[in-house]
């Protein structure tokens, strides 16, 4: 749990710089309700290979939701 909790925030605060670099007021309101505490996005059940990725930036891109299915 620490892991993807600690994945979690730094994808919040990438989610959370990225409209401030792009002018978008982020409030602290705003942010006070966010929260690294959410793994519904991992699946417990499964395997992984934890292996470092070479991604540019240090992190990896944003899902844009555009293949989300209903």
């Amino acid at each position: 749990m620490n892991a993807v909790i600690w994945w979690n925030s730094l994808y919040l605060d990438a989610a959370v710089k990225r409209p401030r670099e792009q002018g978008f007021p982020v409030t602290d309101e705003m942010c006070a309700r966010l929260s690294p505490m959410q793994y519904d996005h991992i699946n417990f059940l499964s395997r992984y290979a934890f292996s470092r990725a070479d991604v540019a930036g240090g992190l990896r891109p944003f899902h844009d939701g555009a293949h989300d299915s209903a």
